[in-house]
């Protein structure tokens, strides 16, 4: 009799489940961010993020599924990779303080802060430093127009979370290290980002907008009058807000 070693067994099934509802213990544990957070400051929506901030209720089935947990998992790791990559390569980092915690900024008695993945602090020559440095990891048709537009044009998002975090960890002199590998086949594209003075500028505004919103107990305006929008297809908030009145 020949065996299908390729057929899915009802142990398989098992086993991913037993992870997924591993993955999903640990998601429930995780303590709720009570700030706004640098790393989306660069939504679009100022409403998504007072809705985030507050903690409104999320659309039903809005909530990330153990794949997609993976994936996030798997950002982080590859963060991980390339710090170890660029150490063998002869570049200096440091990611956290003489306390041993995070690199990061705090503004607005600690409601708006966000955590670097590094800074590159020396190395080969050609490059300058101190400088940012953040690591993302992007599926192919991503990877390939970050590769073609920039960081601008590609994620607007990251664009703002870079310029945030120039700003506030004064890394502002030197082009931050962009750093991107590609899901699928593992390449490496480095874009050094020139610090954006009125981006960092329109981005503290924002956050300060939200915050005092959230003080007064207004509701900020949607970022579109159209709730078919790419960016409201997708928000997890897209309930909630078109309820309102």
């Amino acid at each position: 009799m020949m065996l299908d070693f390729n057929s899915r067994s009802a142990l398989g099934d098992k086993f991913v489940a037993l992870i997924d509802k591993a993955i999903d213990r640990r998601a429930t544990g995780e303590s709720k961010r009570e700030y706004l957070g640098g790393s989306a400051i660069g939504e679009p929506c100022a409403r998504r993020l007072q809705y985030e901030y507050n903690g409104a209720d999320k659309d039903e089935g809005s909530d990330f599924e153990p794949r997609i947990r993976r994936i996030f998992q798997r950002g982080h790791e590859v963060e991980e990779w390339l710090i170890r990559w660029m150490l063998s390569a002869g570049f200096e980092m440091r990611s956290k303080d003489r306390d041993g915690r995070q690199f990061g900024f705090e503004d607005c008695e600690g409601r708006f802060k966000g955590h670097f993945d590094g800074v590159v602090t020396g190395g080969p020559q050609g490059f300058e430093y101190p400088a940012l440095f953040e690591a993302k990891c992007l599926g192919e048709k991503g990877f390939n127009q970050l590769v073609k537009h920039g960081v601008a044009k590609a994620y607007p998002k990251y664009a703002a979370q870079v310029a945030t975090y120039q700003a506030y960890g004064e890394l502002s002199e030197h082009p931050a290290f962009f750093v991107a590998v590609n899901a699928n086949d593992m390449r490496i594209h480095l874009e050094l980002v020139k610090f954006d003075p009125q981006l960092a500028q329109d981005c503290a505004n924002k956050a300060a907008t939200v915050l005092k919103a959230v003080d007064g107990g207004d509701t900020l305006p949607r970022a579109t009058d159209n709730p078919d929008s790419f960016v409201c297809r997708f928000c997890p908030f897209k309930g909630v807000c078109w309820d309102d009145t």
